[in-house]
Parts: C-alpha cells; sequence; structure tokens
C-alpha cells in the first residue's frame, strides 16, 4: 500500500491517469462495501490502472503528445483522452492490451490534440453533477449509486459497472438529463447475463 500511495503523486504529476486517484480512494471508502466486484477484482482493476499509467508515461512520445485516462471495472478497460494522430492512439491502445488482467478494451481516445485543463475542469464538474444525480435515484429498490462508476471526456459521460438491466436504464437515462452532458455512452456487466 506504501507503493500506491507513493506512485499517486508520481502519475498524477504527469499527463494522464488521474483514475487512479480515485480509484484509490474508492478502494478505501464506503463503496467499498457496496461493490458488487470481488476485494480482489477490485485489486486487480486498481493494479491495470496503476501499470497503464506506468508503461504508458514512460513512453516519452505518448507522456507529452497524448492525454489519456485508463479506467478499469471488472477486468474492462476504458481508455479516453486524446491522441493527435492514429499511430500514437493504436500504440497506447496496444499498451494497455497487454496489461495483465485486462479483459477487453473499449478504446475511446479521439484523433486530436490534447484537450485543455478548461475542458477537462468542465468534465470533472459534469461528473460531479452525473453522481449527484444518480444518488438521487429513489424508485428503484436496491439500486446503489456507489455501483456505477462515471467518467466524463470531452462531455461524453461513460457508465461502468456490474449492473441488472433495469439499473442500467435508470442509470443512463437519469445521466441523459444532466446539463452540459452530450451523450452517455453505456459500458456495463450485466449482472442478468452472468449471474450474480
Amino acid at each position: 500500500m506504501k507503493k500506491l500511495l507513493l506512485l499517486i503523486p508520481l502519475l498524477m504529476s504527469n499527463n494522464a491517469c488521474t483514475t487512479v486517484a480515485t480509484g484509490a480512494a474508492e478502494a478505501s471508502g464506503l463503496s467499498l462495501l457496496h461493490d458488487r466486484r470481488t476485494s480482489e477484482q477490485l485489486l486487480r482493476d486498481e493494479r491495470i490502472e496503476i501499470n497503464a499509467g506506468i508503461e504508458l508515461n514512460s513512453d516519452d512520445d505518448i507522456r507529452k503528445n497524448a492525454h489519456f485516462n485508463v479506467t478499469s471495472y471488472n477486468g474492462i478497460v476504458l481508455v479516453t483522452g486524446e491522441a493527435p494522430s492514429s499511430e500514437l492512439r493504436d500504440k497506447i491502445i496496444n499498451i494497455v492490451r497487454t496489461i495483465p488482467g485486462v479483459r477487453m478494451v473499449h478504446n475511446e481516445l479521439r484523433i486530436a490534440q490534447p484537450s485543455s485543463l478548461g475542458s477537462r475542469s468542465q468534465d470533472t464538474l459534469i461528473t460531479t453533477k452525473v453522481k449527484s444525480a444518480l444518488s438521487e435515484i429513489r424508485n428503484l429498490p436496491g439500486f446503489d449509486a456507489t455501483r456505477v462508476k462515471v467518467v466524463t471526456e470531452n462531455g461524453v459521460v461513460y457508465l461502468m459497472g456490474l449492473v441488472h438491466k433495469n439499473e442500467a436504464f435508470v442509470a443512463t437515462e437519469t445521466a441523459r438529463r444532466v446539463s452540459d452532458v452530450k451523450q452517455v455512452v453505456k459500458i456495463f456487466e450485466y449482472i442478468d447475463d452472468i449471474g450474480e
């Protein structure tokens, strides 16, 4: 754990992987009690995010020219951000695919110059608003907003988690009604399909 805490400032000082700090906070917080992932899978997801950050930031071209976020939920990895060329985007995705524990990669990297700090701040605000809206859901018995991972990039909200189909529907419709959300993309894994 001491190594993890030492790595977080290093990763945060670079141009990516802010999800590492968020994930570490979630792993130690109340959401752990309600998480549908096993504790082993939760730790595996943390390792995926940390290892991806280390691998990607060790490449000078990626570190200097791209903006990326890597989020893992139950081994399903979402990569968001911007890369200035398809070659650099493909390089990032290929590195993430080789990280141990990765089951599937959702490539949502746009071909563009890295986003501005202002744009990223707006995305953080949108994420906060979506999480707040999800926490207000009262008409769905057993729903727990902490089971839905929210990632925002360029106004697009990505929803991840192990959920029932009715939970996914309500969470998606709730997120769509939040101001400044351009689009909602579901990257859920459905319990109805894999059994709880």
